[in-house]
C-alpha cells in the first residue's frame, strides 16, 4: 500500500498466496492522504475504528494508535503487518469493541463498518471522549456509505459532511458539539424467540451490536434449529461461528450433559453468546471463545461441529471461510464424528464436504436452504 509517509507491506489473516483480496483498498488510501494534508499532525490520543486488517494502524503507527475492533483475525493481521514492516509491537494499543474506550480521543478515524448498528455503538462508547477540537474523519466505499451513516455521525457526534468520490471511496467529515444530547445506548439487545424451533421456543436471545440478525431470528438459524441431531449423553459439541449462540443454547438445553464449545472470531458474537446461555439459565457446561475457527481445539477431540459458515468478507463474496471452517472441524472431529452445516442451496457445500469427508448426507431441504452432515471415517 502506498501512503503520504511511503509503501507498507500488507497481508489479509490468515495468508493465503491463492488470495487476490488485498489488506486495504481505496478508501483507506484515501483517509491516509486527507490526513496527511492536514495542517498539523495526529497527536495526542488516536483512535482508529474498524481498521480492517491493521492497514491503517500500521500506516500510522509512529502516532502510537489506538486500534479498536470486532475481529480476532484483524488484531492478528495487525500483529503481523506490524512485524512485516518492521515496527514495535507496542506502537499500537489493541483493544476490542467489549473494551472500555480511551476516555480522551483527540483524533478519531472510523473505517466504516458494514453494521450500522455496530457503528452506532461504538460512537455512543466513544462520544464522551470526544472534545471540540477532536479530529474526526471516516472513510469508506461509495456504496458502503449511506445518508443513514452520515445522519448517524450527526446525532451522535455532530455536524457531518462527506467529500467528492475518489476511486469509488468517500470520506465523512464530522465537527464535534461535545454538548450535544445524546440517546442511551440501546445496545445489547434482547428479545424472545418464536415458537416451533425446538428446545429455544420462546426464549431470550441477546444480541451485541453488530451480530447477525440482531432483531429477529434469521431463517436459516430457524431452520437448522429445527432439524438439529436428536443423541444425547456426555459429548463435546461444537457451535462453530456461534453468533448470538442460539445453536448452542439450544443444544444444551436439550442436553444437559453436552459440553459445548462456543467460537466465533467476533468479540461481540462471543459475548452474545454468553450472555444468551446466561440469560436462559442452561444447566450444562460451556465454554466461551473467542478464535479463528477450530484453531486450538485439539485433534480428534470433538464429537459434534454445528456451523451456519458465513459467505462473505466484508464486502467481498468468497467461500475461504467456509472452506477453512470445514477443514478445522474435520481435524477436531473424533473418528465417527460429525459435521452439521447449515447453507443456502446455491452454495454447494455438498461439494466441499465430499472432497474434505468423502461423504456428505442430506438432512433436510426446502425452497432456499438445505442441512447436510458429513461423518469422519
Amino acid at each position: 500500500m502506498t501512503t503520504p509517509w511511503g509503501e507498507r507491506a500488507l497481508s489479509r489473516f490468515p495468508e493465503d498466496p491463492r488470495d487476490r483480496l488485498r489488506a486495504w483498498d481505496a478508501s483507506d488510501e484515501y483517509l491516509l492522504r486527507r490526513l496527511a494534508e492536514e495542517d498539523t499532525p495526529p497527536s495526542g490520543t488516536v483512535v482508529i475504528v474498524g481498521d480492517r486488517w491493521g492497514a491503517l494502524a500500521t500506516a500510522l503507527a509512529e502516532h502510537r494508535p489506538v486500534q479498536i475492533t470486532d475481529s480476532f483475525l484483524a488484531q492478528v493481521a495487525t500483529r503481523a503487518n506490524l512485524a512485516r514492516n518492521g515496527v514495535d509491537a507496542d506502537s499500537v494499543r489493541l483493544l476490542t469493541t467489549q473494551d472500555p474506550p480511551p476516555e480522551r480521543v483527540d483524533v478519531l478515524l472510523v473505517r466504516v463498518p458494514k453494521s450500522l448498528a455496530l457503528l452506532e455503538d461504538q460512537l455512543l462508547r466513544l462520544a464522551p471522549g470526544v472534545h471540540a477540537d477532536t479530529l474526526v474523519m471516516g472513510t469508506g466505499m461509495v456504496k458502503e456509505i449511506h445518508t443513514s451513516t452520515l445522519k448517524l455521525f450527526e446525532r451522535i457526534l455532530g455536524p457531518t459532511r462527506t467529500s467528492l468520490a475518489e476511486k469509488k471511496a468517500r470520506l465523512i467529515h464530522c465537527t464535534p458539539r461535545p454538548s450535544a444530547s445524546r440517546a442511551v445506548n440501546p445496545w445489547p439487545h434482547s428479545y424472545a424467540l418464536p415458537d416451533g424451533i425446538g428446545p429455544v421456543s420462546g426464549r431470550t436471545v441477546v444480541n451485541h451490536a453488530g451480530v447477525f440478525c440482531a432483531e429477529r431470528l434469521d431463517i436459516g438459524t430457524r431452520f437448522f434449529l429445527q432439524h438439529l441431531p436428536a443423541d444425547r449423553g456426555p459429548r463435546r459439541v461444537v457451535d462453530l461461528g456461534c453468533g448470538n449462540g442460539v445453536v448452542g443454547t439450544a443444544v444444551s438445553l436439550a442436553d444437559p450433559e453436552a459440553d459445548v464449545l462456543f467460537v466465533d472470531e467476533s468479540f461481540q458474537a462471543v459475548a452474545s453468546a454468553e450472555a444468551t446461555y446466561k440469560a436462559n439459565g442452561v444447566p450444562g457446561q460451556a465454554e466461551f471463545r473467542i478464535g479463528d475457527g477450530m484453531a486450538g481445539v485439539p485433534a480428534d477431540s470433538v464429537d459434534l461441529v454445528l456451523n451456519n459458515p458465513p459467505f462473505h468478507s466484508h464486502q467481498a463474496t468468497t467461500d475461504a471461510t467456509a472452506w477453512r471452517m470445514f477443514s478445522g472441524a474435520r481435524r477436531a472431529l473424533r473418528p465417527g464424528g460429525e459435521l452439521w452445516v447449515v447453507g443456502n442451496r446455491h452454495l454447494a457445500y455438498h461439494v466441499k464436504l465430499k472432497r474434505l469427508f468423502g461423504n456428505s448426507q442430506l438432512v433436510a431441504s426446502d425452497a432456499k436452504f438445505v442441512v447436510l452432515k458429513a461423518v469422519k471415517r
